[in-house]
């Protein structure tokens, strides 16, 4: 890496398989490997494999590059910034001349509990996908009432698009959504109204294209480990110190540099270490370290399920895969590929509120072998939930939104269902409106490359026999095209039309009330229980200190009516009794309207189909009466929002 020092610029480099390095000033565009080696300013070696010193004529701004044994230029494994990608020179950034403003300076960060996550992809987000076209939209975000965003992969990749998880320069944000300054005034603006940013960082494995780290190094990769993608990072073999300097240097540098207030770390189920301090343990202390203070939030994606992640190397949260792979089957009868272990019934979410995890040690018949280990005592917060995200939507075959392949006023239940629920909720791009556009695989490869990587698309969707058969395999659009890119590109003026509207005004009640009531602002273990009605229908009771309990009546099935109810969580507060408080079925949001469920007569409980009632306490004999200005919904101004 580059750094600003008296005599110009300080380089520093781990390249043991090299016995001269030296510094090469590019002023010429494009890839270095066309370019003619020239003779540089050579590095001192430090004897440990390291090469070092000052260069006087570097200065900010300057393009420049690594000369090894005079055979070949290529880019700074740790370059701040690659203006022609991963294959071209570097450029020497200062990041101490950006100004961050006073009330940067000010901000604290956030932990983790009471958060609303928003996952976002620069590059699709707006019709520029720019760091500084996004910065726009944080306004949005804000009213609706997000918390957090969680923006993916922006460690520079080859090509012109891509979702960024084949990145190759793992300290240079990628010249494809704008320079560095860009993204830290998207940080700043966002902490301007109040808004988190976490990065999705890879350090799992590296790009196929554009990694140059071999020919420093040797040591980077192993094959003690194997991944999905290959070798393994090397974070445990001999050399490995070195490397695992770099990616806690990383990881530090995107807290430090750029004033994120967290990570969330891909695919960490391939993150091999047996060490005797795991790398993440490693990773997790140098981002406190590096926020000096500030509040941050790590979060790990984690197909293994492992428990380890949180009670002992301090991730605060995981994705809870099991509770989206049982919405899913709810949601669309689809049991296929890693659906095959879900039944999408009651009990399932039930259980997932109250103990996160489904699967926690037991066998999983799609894996063939057992899946996951204890975490019960685990605080609901540590879960982060959500219906979409982008490798789910992607995985759909078309890309389509949940929207377009379930019923409304069953996503309406399930939605509210997800975010009324104790975990840490998550949104993915457009989902607050129910965008219309697809979420597909993209990437920008080389011809051969883009060969492999189509036909690999296709093989990992095999996994889904309907995707599988050959009418279907001519529906998937081509990754590397730049209209399946384009077609992801959300279109905002959506927000427009009645239906979009709607489901807008949705998300954002759900959310003030998940903000403002304070059965749904707690996060307590063991607050929260539930019992079965059918397999399609369940009730939760969130207790409250005060004994004005909350319920949930939850029916993704057909109409429900009980004329026997022996279940004491639906019996009213002592001295009080149920009053309808909301309901996904209310015709603001596009539903045909709801009845109290708790009848007056032989039915005694009438549950309507697919839908979600929040229900309250009233007429309290011994109680005060209670604040209804949490549920008082004002009426929209605009008389576009009307029914017609």
């Amino acid at each position: 890496m580059s750094s600003i020092s008296s005599g110009g610029a300080h380089f520093r480099v781990w390249a043991p398989k090299r016995k001269r390095v030296e510094i090469v000033r590019v002023d010429a565009d494009g890839p270095l490997h066309q370019q003619k080696v020239q003779a540089g300013s050579p590095l001192q070696s430090e004897g440990n494999g390291y090469f070092s010193g000052d260069v006087a004529e570097m200065r900010p701004g300057s393009r420049y590059a690594y000369a090894l044994d005079g055979e070949a230029m290529y880019p700074d494994p740790a370059s701040r910034f690659q203006p022609f990608g991963p294959h071209g020179a570097s450029e020497i950034i200062a990041p101490e001349a950006f100004r961050w403003n006073d009330n940067d300076a000010l901000w604290r960060g956030v932990s983790l509990r009471g958060q609303v996550i928003y996952e976002l992809h620069i590059g699709t987000f707006t019709p520029e996908g720019t760091y500084q076209s996004a910065i726009a939209k944080l306004q949005h975000l804000k009213e609706l009432g997000v918390s957090v965003i969680e923006v993916m992969p922006v460690a520079d990749f080859p090509g012109n698009f891509g979702w960024g998880y084949d990145g190759v320069n793992l300290f240079a944000p990628t010249r494809l959504y704008g320079r560095p300054d860009d993204f830290r005034a998207f940080v700043q603006a966002a902490h301007d109204i109040g808004l988190a940013v976490i990065l999705d960082v890879v350090y799992n494995h590296l790009g196929p294209s554009g990694n140059y780290l071999g020919q420093f190094s040797d040591d980077y990769l192993t094959d003690k480990h194997c991944t999905d993608w290959g070798s393994a990072i090397n974070f445990d073999g001999e050399n490995s110190r070195p490397v695992r300097e770099l990616y806690v240097a990383n990881a530090a540098y995107w807290i430090r540099e750029f004033h994120l207030d967290g990570l969330r770390l891909d695919a960490t189920q391939a993150i091999f270490d047996d060490s005797a301090t795991h790398i993440l343990k490693e990773i997790q202390e140098a981002v406190r370290s590096a926020a000096a203070g500030r509040e941050t939030i790590i979060v790990a994606e984690n197909e293994d399920q492992n428990a380890s992640l949180i009670s002992e190397y301090g991730v605060d949260a995981v994705w809870n895969d099991d509770l989206h792979h049982s919405e899913m089957v709810a949601l669309t009868g689809n049991r296929q590929a890693y659906y095959h272990d879900h039944l999408g019934h009651a009990q399932e979410f039930i259980s997932a509120v109250k103990y996160g995890y489904l699967f926690q040690g037991q066998q999983y018949r799609w894996q063939r072998k057992r899946r996951g280990k204890s975490v019960l005592g685990t605080f609901p917060d540590r879960f982060v939930v959500y219906l979409e995200n982008h490798d789910q939507v992607a995985n759909s075959g078309r890309g389509e939104r949940l929207s377009e392949i379930t019923s409304p006023a069953r996503l309406r239940a399930m939605t509210a269902f997800t975010l009324l629920a104790p975990g840490t909720p998550m949104l993915f791009q457009g989902q607050e409106w129910a965008s219309s556009n697809p979420f597909l695989y993209f990437a920008d490869h080389d011809k051969d490359l883009a060969e492999l990587v189509r036909n690999g698309r296709q093989d990992f969707l095999k996994q889904f026999p309907a995707l599988a058969t050959s009418a279907m395999r001519r529906c998937l659009s081509d990754p590397e095209s730049p209209e399946t890119f384009a077609r992801c590109k959300l279109e905002w003026s959506e927000i427009e039309q009645t239906k979009h509207r709607r489901w807008l005004r949705f998300h954002h009640d759900l959310l003030q009330m998940r903000r403002t009531d304070p059965a749904f602002v707690m996060q307590g273990y063991g607050k929260v229980d539930g019992a079965v009605l059918t397999h399609h229908a369940f009730v939760l009771r969130y207790f409250l200190p005060d004994g004005r309990d909350r319920l949930l009546v939850v029916n993704f099935g057909p109409d429900l009516i009980l004329f026997h109810v022996p279940e004491p969580l639906l019996a009213p507060i002592l001295g009080c009794r149920w009053k309808l408080g909301w309901s996904t079925e209310d015709p603001r949001y596009g539903g045909c309207g709801m009845t109290h469920p708790d009848t007056e007569n032989e039915f005694n409980w009438s549950i309507r189909a697919e839908s979600l009632a929040v229900l309250l306490p009233e007429d309290c004999e011994s109680a005060e009466d209670l604040d209804e200005r949490l549920w008082r919904i004002e009426p929209s101004e605009n008389e576009n929002d009307r029914e017609e």
